[in-house]
């Protein structure tokens, strides 16, 4: 058996790629890369056709290393606890069948399965974690990565019992065994290494322990990627700031904008900020509160109980300092509410208490005016939100019955600053006194939608029983924040049955039609939403909502160009005051360079260099290769909406607009194949490329002048190299774009290689490969 899984990894990517299952063997290669700098999106985007390809073929081991990464990536760069719990279970058990238990990738289930246990209460399953992975360490050689995983792991595990010490000691014992076995710690042995160091007090320590873990790194030949930068930076800035020395700690500490997008620094990054706080190093103001509250939700959500605890109980010691009553009193509701999800709460249920006793200790402000004209007041005064917090809840207090305005305005400030949790539980509980409200309704859908909180979305639908309409459009906007765009037509529907004139339907409707990819019936839709609104000259003060916009039309003509009407098309183009060269007949004109944002197959975008040829077409520029669906000369619709910024003066030159690519119109048919080799002077490439042109092919260069290739007739020495894309047209054969490219580059003193075309053509590879092996291609 193979042990060295990176080993296995090369060997399985080439026999999958050999058998023609690219997209497969892609996502085998990049899903860690994905996994581990935290490309979200890109994971997403991959995975489930990753995983359905695996299982189709009958390859256990590929579904155990793809489902392994992205539990990784669930853990700990999304830092999921009760969320991730059912695959962290499914993979353990599937990880240990007998086609499975050989995977070289199968025992790092059990540190997927010990990692979300820890998100969920670390201290409370210690016993079991323990237990597994003693079990485990003892079948793994310390040669393996796993072992170094695995210990890592174990030392955590001390740490949540409370004994650092004694995971020191292990890691010591652990790397001892590494490098008797022939290897050496990762990078991240000293993050474990860092955290006992931190908790026992030892500062110093701890950043030497960094210092000789990124040397011996580097030493190694290995290069720090930006992961490996951000924790770095951020585990010294924690230390620093524990030695008080603010001055480096400020200098390393990443950004706030890094932890919103990493939650894997988070929990340091905040042990950091706090301490600095604390020094008068850092601002701790509603700002910062609103962030931290946002990250204890997101936890919250996630199930991860004893991290959300251990962040809401630093945001609150930080909201006490500021004096923000209502927000410390939330706070120490919240830990109140995750101490009864917790299987152990020695020495964290006496920090909740402290809590919500300093927070109550907090003097209640005095009203500046009668409560019945606070809401006023503040829109005149606009205080600081977290006071206008702390005005509304005495308001409310004072109250003989909570009055609906100061709940929807306590609703919006608590929301401004990141307790959305608090906010639905407020307004639930003044639908109870006050179910007519449509304020209510409306500002809690919103937020039920926004938190992803179907079961919520469903018990609100069932108030909404007694307004049918009502119910409808909630669901077809939890449909449509979902994705589900054929329920979005279905709700819509039954919207309009009982209100035909809801224009904002008509859009959510066709809105979700052109994402099914049915132009036809957005075409319709947005018909007959103009039909149902009012032209602005005609509507009366009343009815300006009805007014036909700007957008609708906008999204009439690329609904009708999808559909190929071109009446339609220059009908609302005319409605907007475009004029067309011709007055019938398809739109195929010459505009303006623009860009379209187009997906790759493996979950990025890219924005491709188009010539607009009317109102919402374009035909593509660079001839692509099979990671798009799109090539050269292909003409697409794209949604009208501008995705970038307007050109700041001075740059309008150099400024193309971009739009978001809908649907392929006429596709051009060409063919990709590649030409790599050293470059020839410009007169001699511009030269190939027109032939080329002039005959119908297409040529795009991806190369710079920063690729160089060897010169095989002096040594050491290089040559400027050309890797470039040839599009062969569908009226071209490959033999013939063989024959043709052979004649125009036969007088060159260095030759190009294009062996996939050689080999279409059924040419002879030879020279091909002679010249890749001289020119080192």
């Amino acid at each position: 058996m193979t042990t060295d899984i990176w080993s296995w990894v090369h060997d399985t990517h080439r026999q999958l790629a050999e058998s023609g299952q690219h997209r497969l063997a892609d996502a085998l290669v990049e899903i860690a890369g994905h996994a581990v700098e935290g490309r979200n999106e890109q994971l997403d985007a991959m995975y489930p056709e990753a995983l359905a390809s695996a299982r189709a073929l009958g390859l256990p081991w590929v579904e155990v290393f793809l489902r392994h990464w992205r539990l990784q990536n669930l853990l700990n760069k999304r830092y999921q606890g009760e969320a991730a719990m059912s695959e962290a279970v499914s993979l353990l058990e599937f990880a240990h069948r007998e086609e499975t238990a050989s995977c070289p990738q199968s025992v790092c289930a059990v540190q997927d399965f010990t990692i979300c246990h820890a998100n969920i209460d670390g201290p409370g399953y210690v016993p079991e974690r323990l237990a597994v992975l003693e079990e485990t360490l003892e079948r793994v050689e310390p040669a393996r990565a796993c072992f170094d995983c695995l210990s890592r792991e174990y030392a955590d595990t001390l740490e949540d019992d409370g004994r650092p010490a004694d995971a020191l000691t292990h890691l010591d014992r652990a790397q001892t065994r590494i490098r008797a076995a022939g290897e050496q710690v990762s990078l991240s042995f000293a993050h474990s290494r860092a955290s006992a160091l931190h908790r026992l007090g030892r500062h110093q320590d701890a950043l030497d322990a960094y210092d000789t873990a990124e040397h011996a790194y580097v030493a190694a030949g290995n290069r720090l990627d930006d992961d490996d930068r951000r924790k770095l930076a951020v585990g010294r800035a924690l230390q620093f700031a524990a030695l008080g020395r603010t001055g480096p700690a400020l200098e390393l500490l990443p950004a706030v904008e890094e932890a919103d997008r990493y939650p894997d620094i988070r929990h340091r990054w905040t042990a950091a900020v706090e301490l600095l706080v604390a020094a008068g190093e850092f601002p701790n103001d509603a700002a910062l509160g609103a962030r931290l509250a946002g990250w204890a939700g997101e936890l919250d959500l996630a199930g991860s109980h004893r991290p959300c605890l251990v962040l809401a109980l630093a945001a609150g010691r930080l909201a006490l300092a500021r004096g923000a009553r209502e927000v410390a009193l939330i706070l120490a509701r919240t830990g109140e509410r995750k101490l009864g999800q917790l299987r152990r709460t020695d020495g964290v249920a006496e920090q909740v208490a402290a809590l919500r006793a300093a927070a109550e200790a907090l003097p209640h402000p005095e009203l500046p005016v009668p409560a019945s004209e606070l809401p006023q007041w503040l829109a005149e005064n606009r205080p600081e939100p977290e006071t206008g917090a702390d005005l509304l809840a005495a308001a409310l207090a004072a109250a003989d019955a909570p009055d609906t305005v100061l709940v929807l305005n306590l609703a919006g400030a608590l929301g401004t600053l990141g307790h959305a949790r608090a906010v639905t539980e407020l307004l639930w509980a003044q639908l109870e006194l006050d179910p007519g409200s449509d304020y209510l309704t409306g500002m809690l859908g919103e937020l039920l939608i926004d938190a992803e909180d179907g079961d919520g979305v469903d018990r609100l639908v069932d108030r909404l029983s007694a307004a049918p309409a009502d119910a409808h459009w909630l669901r077809a906007r939890w449909a449509a924040a979902q994705g589900r765009w054929a329920e979005v037509g279905e709700q819509c529907a039954a919207v309009l049955a009982h209100e035909p004139d809801a224009l904002n339907t008509r859009r959510l409707a066709a809105s979700a039609a052109t994402r099914r990819g049915d132009h036809a019936e957005a075409q319709r839709l947005y018909q007959d939403l103009l039909e149902h609104a009012l032209d602005p000259a005609e509507a009366g003060e009343d009815e300006q909502h009805r007014t036909v916009q700007t957008p609708d039309l906008w999204h009439l003509i690329t609904a009708a160009t999808a559909n190929r009407d071109w009446p339609a098309v220059r009908a609302a183009g005319a409605r907007l005051g475009i004029e067309f060269d011709q007055d019938s007949g398809p739109v195929d004109e010459e505009w303006q360079l623009i860009e379209i944002r187009a997906p790759r197959h493996n979950g990025t975008t890219v924005d491709l260099p188009a010539l607009r040829t009317g109102p919402a077409t374009a035909r593509v520029l660079p001839v692509l290769g099979d990671d798009h669906d799109l090539n050269h000369g292909d003409v697409v619709v794209f949604a009208p909406a501008l995705l970038n910024d307007h050109p700041e003066p001075g740059e309008e030159e150099s400024w193309h607009p971009v739009f978001e690519h809908l649907t392929l119109l006429d596709p051009a048919g060409f063919t990709t194949y590649w030409i790599d080799g050293c470059c020839p002077d410009d007169d001699t490439w511009y030269a190939l490329r027109g032939a080329l042109q002039e005959a119908g092919y297409a040529v795009w260069a991806y190369s710079g002048d920063q690729y160089r290739i060897t010169d095989p007739h002096h040594e050491g020495e290089t040559l400027p190299g050309v890797y470039a894309a040839l599009g062969v047209p569908p009226t071209a054969s490959a033999k013939e774009a063989d024959a043709l490219l052979t004649d125009l580059t036969a007088a060159w003193p260095h030759p190009l290689a294009w062996p996939a075309l050689a080999e279409a053509a059924g040419a002879d590879l030879t020279r091909h490969r002679e010249t890749i092996d001289a020119y080192d291609l």
